[in-house]
């Protein structure tokens, strides 16, 4: 009987197969999309919005939305040299992935995209450097930094006798 019970402890704790991990992890997909260098960083905002309610009208799940900036390009895509780049994390049935690149083949705006499915932890959202306001630094006083030049420079015999080292400074 004991032999059964531990053939049956084995089977149960019995160390998963790769398959089996990666059945544990959720998918996702992450699409990329770049923009016409010269739209306003409203209309890019615009944008932006948009295809997330487009994916969420599909009944997609949105996991991160990143503004990542304009960038040169590697080489030229419908004469732009530059273009907005957009990363966009969601999650869904997969259907929703045709959908939403058609948008973004039909939009003039868009001049590439490309869609990756993603195996792993989900995404954590991230704040995007591009979006923050720069006005938020302004209020924050700058510390005063003071010239060392202009300081007297005592010794600890100076400290002691009350006078400064300055002369000796000024001799160096």
């Amino acid at each position: 009987m004991v032999n059964n019970e531990q053939t049956l402890i084995t089977c149960i704790h019995e160390p998963k197969t790769l398959s089996e991990i990666m059945n544990d992890q959720q998918s996702y997909y992450e699409t990329m999309y770049i923009l016409r260098p010269d739209i306003a960083e409203d209309e890019v905002t615009n944008h932006i919005n948009k295809y997330n309610k487009l994916l969420e009208e599909f009944g997609a799940i949105i996991l991160d939305s990143q503004m990542r900036g304009k960038r040169r390009l590697a080489y030229q895509i419908a004469k732009h040299r530059e273009g907005i780049y957009v990363q966009l994390s969601h999650q869904g049935d997969g259907q929703h992935v045709f959908k939403i690149e058609k948008a973004m083949r039909l939009s003039e705006d868009v001049i590439r995209y490309m869609t990756v499915k993603q195996e792993g932890p989900l995404p954590k959202p991230k704040s995007s450097t591009k979006n923050t306001p720069q006005t938020e630094n302004k209020d924050i006083p700058k510390a005063k930094v003071e010239s060392k030049e202009n300081k007297p420079v005592t010794t600890p015999e100076a400290a002691t006798s009350g006078k400064d080292n300055t002369e000796s400074k000024e001799n160096e």
